[in-house]
């Protein structure tokens, strides 16, 4: 016989024998998927612990001072060599609040890690030297205090793979939601 669930705990949880689910706003946890408050939780902690990470590594990298959002405006505008427009740096970073990252490419700017060309009416992007020589740094330091706990073709990093596929897809129905809620 199924156990009941305790206040704190979904009842597909009680109904399967498991403990109870691990999250942080248990009056948010519905019937309709349990699971998903866990992933909310998982994805809050995460996403704190990347961000420290981030700016940790980049501060190692010899570059301090700088936010999340800096560091990964750095690396993007640094992607492949090209010069990128505000509009494509905030669409490929999903940043709808465009002022934060013009905020960010200014203070790149006042680094030296970043400089901006006007092209007609846009201007774009592209990291300096520095700015390059700051991202090698950190994915050196990347390679030794991360990466190296993984081993290229194992089960693990397929199974990061296919959480980044999901990712994606529960980004979408999150950007969904967003508008759902917005409509109201």
């Amino acid at each position: 016989m199924a156990r009941k669930p305790t206040r704190d705990e979904p009842p597909s949880a009680a109904a399967a024998g498991a403990g109870p689910s691990i999250v942080s706003s248990a009056h948010l946890v519905s019937p309709r998927s349990p699971e998903l408050s866990e992933f909310e939780f998982g994805l809050n902690t995460a996403y704190n612990a990347y961000s420290r990470w981030v700016v940790r590594c980049m501060g190692a990298a010899g570059v301090r001072d700088l936010t999340f959002l800096d560091v990964l405006v750095l690396h993007h505008v640094n992607h492949r060599g090209r010069a990128k427009r505000l509009a494509d740096i905030c669409f490929v970073l999903n940043v709808e609040d465009t002022h934060l990252v013009t905020y960010s490419l200014k203070k790149l700017q006042g680094m030296g890690l970043v400089e901006g060309e006007r092209v007609g009416k846009e201007a774009t992007y592209s990291t300096t030297a520095s700015g390059a020589e700051a991202c090698a740094r950190y994915r050196e330091i990347r390679e030794q205090c991360l990466t190296n706990n993984f081993t290229a073709g194992s089960a693990e990093n397929a199974e990061i793979g296919e959480l980044a596929r999901l990712l994606r897809v529960l980004t979408g129905l999150y950007e969904q939601a967003a508008r759902s809620a917005t409509s109201l």
